[in-house]
């Protein structure tokens, strides 16, 4: 199972839902209420995903947005950062690379996206 991850700051309701429903088929996810956990699940070329959303995660301001599954639509998580940025006009940040499982987690970099541009800066 692969997964991808990137945090939106201050997500709207109703916002991944916009953006994810032209990306894959079958969406289920119901992001009206943004203060709580949601999680959804949808098709990507034939095969099911996990969403999951994570209110409050660093300093409450940013939402962690989780996606599971055997196939997704983007191959790493800038790339589904850059999809979420064109689709949700607000700050989206992502990990700078492939972390696995058990490896230790590089926080000093980050990918920042937003109307500056793309950086990597460190998360404070």
């Amino acid at each position: 199972m692969q997964d991808l991850e990137i945090y939106i700051r201050d997500l709207k309701p109703g916002a991944v839902f916009g953006w994810l429903e032209g990306q894959l088929d079958q969406l289920q996810l119901d992001d009206s209420d943004v203060a709580s956990v949601m999680k959804g699940t949808a098709v990507y070329d034939g095969a099911k995903l996990r969403i999951t959303l994570y209110p409050g995660a660093f300093g409450k301001r940013f939402t962690s947005l989780l996606l599971e599954g055997d196939r997704l639509p983007w191959g790493s998580d800038l790339e589904c950062a850059r999809s979420a940025w064109r689709a949700v006009e607000t700050e989206i940040r992502c990990s700078p690379g492939d972390w696995k499982e058990g490896e230790p987690v590089d926080e000093d970099k980050w990918w920042r996206l937003d109307h500056r541009g793309e950086h990597q800066v460190v998360w404070n």
